[in-house]
């Protein structure tokens, strides 16, 4: 089977997220700069993926399948390692734990949805709140190299990083229960239909 270049993107990803691990433990700034580097590539090949699918028509089930798996992975691996090296910590957990419960409870919605052929398409406030949350990621894995770099009276790049993490658990919250509330109104409509079309055929 031949790949096509989103999934080739998307595999790549994957790929990335052993390089990225093996690099934040680098020592100094090179621990810092490195990983920071490869989560936005990361990051970026995520929005070019979908995007190249679409315009090439290019859409595939592998590529549905691997794409939000691939998201959720380089993720997850950044926000446990962030807690792991006390950037994130104390209260602060509980907007990473916010963030990982919701992606594992939506994909189960989908997973969920794709076996009765509903599909959910991704709303225009659940990508400004990835966009949020991977800003948040990438400047906190800047860690004193970007509070070198930004570094003000009131505020630095750690800083900022934990008060766009907060953003992103609140929206992550609100689109996690549009979601679920969407996906509970497809599967009541559905059964709904199944029990008029059962009538009709009785």
């Amino acid at each position: 089977m031949k790949l096509k270049i989103p999934n080739i993107l998307t595999i790549g990803r994957i790929i990335l997220v052993p390089i990225f691990i093996l690099t934040f433990y680098l020592p100094g700034a090179l621990g810092d700069w490195i990983p920071f580097f490869i989560f936005v590539l990361a990051s970026f090949t995520d929005f070019l993926d979908g995007l190249l699918a679409r315009l090439y028509k290019e859409e595939s089930k592998l590529g549905e399948l691997l794409d939000p798996i691939a998201d959720k992975i380089i993720v997850a691996t950044a926000l446990i390692l962030l807690v792991m090296n006390g950037t994130i910590m104390n209260y602060e957990v509980i907007a990473a734990i916010i963030i990982l419960i919701r992606e594992i409870l939506i994909s189960g919605l989908r997973e969920f949805l794709a076996k009765v052929r509903v599909t959910m398409p991704v709303s225009g406030l659940a990508k400004y709140k990835t966009f949020i949350q991977m800003f948040a990621i990438a400047t906190l894995l800047t860690g004193e190299s970007g509070n070198k770099l930004i570094n003000f009276a009131d505020y630095n790049a750690h800083s900022i990083g934990i008060v766009l993490l907060w953003i992103a658990a609140f929206l992550t919250l609100y689109t996690g229960y549009d979601y679920i509330k969407k996906g509970i109104d497809h599967k009541v409509a559905n059964s709904v239909l199944v029990k008029i079309n059962q009538k009709k055929t009785n």
